[in-house]
């Protein structure tokens, strides 16, 4: 027979009082051992999606499964196979890292001899282990989050949530961080479920990726798939008349779908044609182009075609 799929989502709905439709009909599976990632703008529904496989959201309508256990059904069986990094820190500061996650896997009746061996383990792997005896008021941002996920995998759990992990985090952090997920991640198979509106974070980690807008998921499939779907090159222009330059390009073959304005910014996805031939068409237009470069397509482009919005955050 066939393992059941590590997570599953049918139909999930999410209605909040005032008619707030959070989640609007999310369905996906994971397979055991698979990184799959909820990627969108905050306020997407990726949260709320999160909390209703890890039984803290109970859903207004639709099924989660963990496991092959009905989340709703069995709460207790759920929370037993998995395991949350929550977006803010939920570890007690005055006390040191050890003393946190000895009271953890206490409370998850963890053996002595076997969780303090998975302790020292998982500290090792992630690099906290030479300040596991200093309390964690004093911990950098990545230290603390790299506590917290030991923490989480105290208990050997089938499925771990990561929810937002790095929100606050500076990028050379968020990558050391991403690194330490990835080697965990290899070292134990766990089955990782995170959201994110980070795209590096999205494309290092995540086997598959479903782009989240407005409590829907408008795709999913690989990171490379996705972007492959836009072609080898974009092009930028900055220009000063946006519907003439939106005419030239469509007569140069580009189709609309594949052409997203945004005020005087105009992106073009060219799928094997040349930008040379493209600018010099619009340069015998006569429509002034400020300026005009060329890149490969980024996991926003894909979002940006399918939803009219960026997901990227401000830079840091």
């Amino acid at each position: 027979m066939n393992a059941p799929a590590a997570v599953e989502a049918q139909e999930l709905v999410k209605t909040y009082p005032g008619d707030v439709q959070a989640v609007q009909g999310i369905s996906f599976t994971v397979a055991p051992g698979e990184a799959f990632g909820l990627l969108g703008p905050n306020g997407a529904g990726k949260s709320t999606t999160i909390g209703m496989l890890n039984t803290t959201v109970a859903p207004t309508a639709g099924h989660a499964f963990l496991g092959g256990l009905d989340v709703a059904r069995h709460p207790l069986g759920t929370r037993a196979i998995s395991s949350v990094v929550f977006q803010d820190t939920v570890v007690d500061q005055p006390l040191t890292g050890r003393q946190n996650l000895e009271l953890h896997r206490k409370l998850w009746g963890i053996p002595s001899g076997a969780g303090k061996a998975r302790l020292s383990e998982l500290a090792e792997s992630v690099d906290i282990a030479g300040i596991l005896d200093r309390p964690v008021a004093t911990y950098s941002g990545g230290q603390r989050r790299r506590m917290e996920i030991v923490r989480a995998l105290l208990s050997a759990p089938q499925v771990l949530f990561l929810d937002e992990p790095t929100v606050g985090l500076d990028t050379r952090i968020r990558h050391d961080l991403f690194d330490a997920v990835a080697t965990l991640r290899a070292r134990t198979g766990v089955t990782i479920i995170m959201t994110t509106h980070y795209l590096d974070e999205a494309e290092r980690l995540c086997d598959r990726l479903a782009i989240v807008d407005a409590g829907r998921i408008v795709a999913c499939d690989t990171p490379s798939s996705l972007l492959a779907g836009l072609g080898p090159e974009m092009l930028d222009l900055r220009v000063d008349d946006p519907d003439g330059v939106v005419s030239v390009l469509r007569r140069r073959g580009i189709p609309s779908g594949d052409i997203i304005v945004i005020g005087s910014t105009i992106t073009a996805s060219l799928r094997g044609l040349s930008s040379a031939r493209v600018l010099e068409s619009l340069a015998g237009s006569g429509l002034g182009v400020r300026s005009a470069t060329t890149r490969r397509p980024t996991l926003d482009d894909v979002y940006l075609r399918l939803t009219g919005g960026r997901i990227s955050a401000p830079s840091e």
